[in-house]
């Protein structure tokens, strides 16, 4: 039977393009699905021939502040008061208007940026489910993710305090989890009629039990811990195949030809510390002396700067054009990770926040590239380094066509697919009585 869902997602276009495969696999199996997210991506979504509505603000405007490139770059506290406090505005105007979209839905599938949803999936009687594209469930197996420190000798050298920090680390996430919670609680209370909940983290209801969660990233890349409960599920990713037909011009395709395949470097929807990273690029290229590809969202890059064996690219879909290229440069975002590791490429990740040092880890330790250097330490000597590493040392290569090869049976988007509706089918409802709600939701 046809369900009326709805999606909720803020974040990049690596955080909202998993969403339009997921809604795109459910619309296929006849079910109505509304993607809500900010209204930048208004023309994307439609695109792929999905309903738009309306979340709020575009983010990529907010992300482009100065304030933000201040405090990535330098870790200046001096501006996080007021991001944090437009950041939590955009939280509060998306609340407003996912509870006006799901009025007449049978179930919200959210972002971790969206968790707010859960109150309103609360209010509506409605199930609710959890998506993360990094691990985000505590486990005694590793710390959390955006975790960077080193973890403890043994106790009398030879007992592991291994499980028990790595549960204690995850306390960061509970910091992190406090910048949702102010604003939810909020209008859990102003908007939704709702009596405060349990402090319950991303993927527990109110009553402190646990939700349907989808971890949207490959089990082979980042193995699914053993201690965490039965109701979440490594998925495997979502990808979304390109509809554009994009196809290389006449002058990239010249480039392509002539010579060895180029080396990409680009950092996707990461607008920080541009004239930086336009120095410490073009003087590592011109130390390695290779073939390479730049994406422009490097910022400031300008092709007429370049040498002839450098060719910088507008935009481009990764899954057309990383097949392209002989190794890769990016910021360890979770999807461009993922699209890279699918086309079997080498890459080096230069990470700088969240989840990318995370991912970046992972590639290192898969093989598949140098060790991550965080962005604020990148320097041209490194990145040359680094270039030259990929170009020549062939059991990256090997390692990730390995890795290829097995992330290419997975099909983590009809697995999702096939939760969400076991998820509306088995849900049992609240069980709340006329009491324990404060009134009417308005």
């Amino acid at each position: 039977m046809s369900k009326r869902i709805a999606i909720a997602a803020i974040g990049t276009m690596g955080d909202v393009q998993p969403f339009v495969a997921l809604g795109r696999a459910l619309t296929k199996r006849g079910h109505s699905v509304v993607l809500a997210t900010t209204i930048d991506f208004e023309q994307f979504v439609t695109s792929h021939g999905l309903e738009f509505q309306t979340l709020g603000a575009d983010i990529q405007a907010f992300m482009r502040q100065s304030q933000f490139d201040t405090v990535m770059q330098k870790n200046s506290l001096l501006y996080a008061p007021k991001l944090l406090r437009d950041g939590q505005k955009i939280l509060r105007t998306a609340t407003r208007h996912l509870w006006a979209i799901a009025q007449d839905c049978d179930a919200i599938v959210f972002h971790q940026t969206t968790n707010f949803a859960v109150d309103i999936a609360e209010a509506l009687d409605i199930p609710s489910i959890m998506t993360a594209f990094q691990p985000l469930n505590p486990t005694g197996e590793f710390p959390y993710f955006a975790y960077e420190g080193s973890t403890p000798e043994p106790l009398f050298n030879r007992i592991s305090l291994d499980p028990l920090f790595n549960r204690l680390s995850y306390v960061i996430q509970a910091a992190y989890q406090s910048y949702y919670d102010f604003p939810r609680d909020r209008m859990r209370a102003k908007l939704l009629g709702l009596r405060s909940r349990k402090r319950s983290g991303f993927s527990k209801n109110a009553r402190g039990e646990p939700i349907p969660a989808l971890h949207a990233y490959s089990p082979i890349i980042s193995p699914r811990p053993g201690d965490w409960p039965d109701s979440t599920t490594v998925t495997g990713f979502w990808r979304l195949d390109d509809i554009t037909g994009w196809e290389p011009d006449a002058a990239f395709r010249k480039f392509l030809d002539a010579g060895d395949p180029p080396i990409y470097l680009g950092f996707g929807s990461m607008p920080w510390g541009a004239q930086r990273n336009t120095e410490i690029i073009t003087k590592a290229l011109k130390t390695w002396g290779g073939r390479a590809v730049i994406g422009k969202g490097w910022g400031g890059i300008r092709a007429e700067d370049l040498p002839d064996t450098v060719y910088a690219i507008d935009k481009a879909p990764h899954t057309k054009l990383f097949p392209l290229m002989k190794a890769l440069v990016h910021h360890g975002g979770a999807g461009t990770t993922y699209a890279g590791l699918y086309a079997g490429k080498p890459t080096f990740v230069v990470p700088h926040f969240f989840d990318q040092p995370y991912w970046g880890r992972r590639v290192f330790e898969l093989g598949c590239g140098p060790q991550p250097v965080r962005l604020r330490k990148l320097t041209p000597g490194i990145l040359a380094s680094a270039l030259e590493e990929l170009s020549t040392d062939v059991s990256y290569q090997l390692a990730a066509q390995e890795l290829s090869d097995k992330l290419h049976h997975e099909d983590g988007t009809n697995l999702a697919a096939d939760i969400v509706e076991e998820t509306i089918e088995t849900y049992p409802g609240n069980y709340y009585n006329t009491n324990q709600m404060m009134g009417a939701a308005s």
